[in-house]
């Protein structure tokens, strides 16, 4: 019998690393696609057969393979936002389309309003008779997304509400990585005297603000720090247009403030620094900040704002595979999927 072959095997005869062959047959990462396209074909002729997207991709055999897939139909969006350019699920959305347009889905979007809300109902726009499935982003309310999720099609929530915690929703879920840099920091600014460590935003708005609340505070129990509430601005505020002034009042009422505050993200962080400035209180000189997302605004404000990089390209690949695979297997277990994010440290926690 044969030998299997391995992504090592492929990795080898291409001249390349495991980690590029591995995005490559599973369509997880950012590849450029001439890469992707000879990992691909050095597989087929080395008879590599574990392809996890192989339904999706064609049959691996055919002589045709690469060819766009007879699949057809259309994949809804549902947001609860407008989506600007400093939104990371406008990147995103490119790679997603992208990668359902190959295999011959097309995507709809279609905004929630606060009627289809309260109604729970469906946008005018909505098609159902030509809907294989549902991707969810910014929608948080737990009894709306229930509602989608027993429409009988198969769903993807990109974060979700913080109720799924204790009333899991019928859907798969693709989350960032919220964890691991936010232990870093905590680890590294107390390894540089800085103890007094607060978090901004309203934790309840999602699951992915919740997972950095919590991150915060596992940290720094791990680091043998002291949680302190009066440290922290957590109340539950919508993140709409007041709370800027909101944030400014709530600093100005602080009997104490930290050494740094962690934001659950960059545009949390942008107005805590526009209320720490009418208050005479200057980032990194007084208090430190850190962010989340890496969004546009943390690279050109003052000063430069510390931050999570998220992966959208990478979150719409994800996206793509996990929706695909879902149609294709409605059987599967729900699954909860986190893609990797990187620290980056900029002016706002310097030491100075």
């Amino acid at each position: 019998m044969p030998a299997k072959v391995t992504l090592q095997d492929i990795a080898d005869a291409l001249g390349v690393s495991r980690n590029t062959v591995s995005k490559a047959i599973n369509n997880t990462g950012v590849l450029a696609e001439a890469t992707r396209q000879k990992v691909l074909e050095k597989a087929i002729e080395m008879g590599y057969k574990q392809f996890s997207y192989a339904n999706s991709l064609g049959d691996i055999k055919n002589p045709s393979f690469g060819a766009k897939p007879s699949a057809s139909g259309e994949i809804a969006l549902f947001t609860g936002n407008f989506l600007n350019n400093s939104h990371f699920a406008s990147t995103m959305l490119d790679k997603f389309q992208h990668e359902i347009s190959l295999l011959g889905y097309s995507l709809t979007m279609h905004r929630v309003d606060q009627h289809n809300l309260e109604s729970h109902s469906l946008p005018l726009s909505y098609r159902p008779e030509n809907t294989k499935a549902i991707v969810c982003i910014e929608m948080f309310e737990h009894s709306y997304c229930e509602m989608l999720c027993d429409l009988g099609l198969p769903v993807l929530m990109i974060d979700a509400p913080v109720a799924s915690y204790w009333k899991p929703l019928n859907a798969d879920v693709l989350l960032m990585d919220n964890f691991s840099n936010i232990y870093t920091v905590v680890n590294d600014m107390s390894k540089k005297g800085i103890t007094k460590i607060g978090f901004v935003g309203q934790v309840t708005h999602c699951r992915s603000f919740y997972e950095r609340f919590i991150a915060f505070r596992e940290a720094m129990y791990i680091n043998n720090l002291s949680f302190e509430e009066k440290y922290c601005l957590t109340e539950i505020h919508p993140h709409g247009q007041d709370y800027r002034e909101y944030l400014y009042k709530a600093l100005k009422n602080s009997s104490e403030l930290p050494e740094l505050f962690i934001c659950a993200n960059d545009f949390v962080a942008l107005d805590l620094i526009y209320g720490l400035k009418r208050l005479g209180i200057e980032c990194p000189r007084d208090i430190k900040i850190f962010g989340f997302d890496d969004s546009p605004e943390s690279k050109i404000m003052t000063p430069s704002l510390s931050t999570s990089h998220i992966h959208s390209q990478v979150i719409g690949y994800s996206a793509a595979n996990l929706v695909i695979s879902r149609i294709e297997q409605p059987d599967l277990n729900y699954r909860i999927t986190y893609t990797e994010t990187d620290l980056i440290y900029r002016e706002s926690t310097q030491i100075l």
